[in-house]
């Protein structure tokens, strides 16, 4: 197997972006590379690079796979998915803290930003939502090396307890995984701060509350015990 030299920013980028893309892996999205751009990718090449390139090198290898995604995979190549900073700090919470509230969990990469793909988010950061008031109550890493064969299973599995997700972007297999645990997702494409998201939620908990959300309300009701 040949060994091509990658810069440690060109490195990263492949590697982030084939975390995106189903069944892809770094070879595989080499490959495309090669047969597009040629060897080995540097940044001015990966500057040039378009969309249906994706789609068409290697013969298509990539040709089946959501538009979503190859082009949130695009904007990493390209060195255009924007710094990520650390994460928040949770706030102190207790259960039973916030009478008549959800856990909302928000897919985040970066700060306290709603800007993830559900298969490539960094992180989900959990919060705990009332029609007065909302708490950042967990940051909850993700470990991918954890997800053993279902990596979409996996990240489903960490936010089971919550009842609503915000998400940048989520295909339909992931989002069936997400509904299997009896979590509604919700997707935002233009991303933006998460806590401006759950303040146009606290506007909808203080009205009248859709039967959607009355139902992921009751939800949290029964998991917590009666009390949300």
């Amino acid at each position: 197997m040949t060994v091509v030299p990658l810069s440690d920013d060109i490195a990263l980028r492949i590697g982030l972006a084939a975390r995106i893309l189903p069944e892809i892996d770094v070879a595989r999205l080499l490959r495309v590379l090669e047969t597009t751009l040629g060897l080995p990718p540097t940044a001015d090449k990966l500057d040039r690079l378009r969309l249906r390139d994706l789609r068409q090198g290697a013969d298509g290898a990539l040709a089946d796979l959501e538009p979503e995604r190859l082009r949130d995979a695009l904007a990493i190549l390209k060195g255009e998915a924007g710094e990520t900073q650390p994460p928040p700090l949770p706030e102190p919470y207790a259960e039973g803290e916030l009478p008549d509230s959800i856990r909302v969990a928000c897919a985040s990469d970066s700060g306290e930003q709603l800007d993830g793909h559900f298969g490539a988010a960094r992180r989900f950061l959990v919060y705990q939502v009332s029609a007065e008031a909302m708490r950042l109550i967990e940051v909850r890493e993700i470990d991918d090396s954890q997800a053993e064969d279902d990596r979409n299973s996996y990240r489903a599995g960490l936010i089971a307890d919550c009842q609503l997700l915000y998400v940048a972007s989520i295909g339909g297999p992931a989002a069936a995984k997400v509904v299997k645990v009896d979590v509604h997702p919700i997707r935002v494409a233009d991303g933006g701060e998460a806590r401006a998201h759950l303040r146009e939620l606290q506007g909808v908990l203080a009205g009248h509350v859709p039967p959607w959300l009355a139902k992921a309300m009751g939800q949290a009701g029964a998991r917590s015990g009666g009390a949300a």
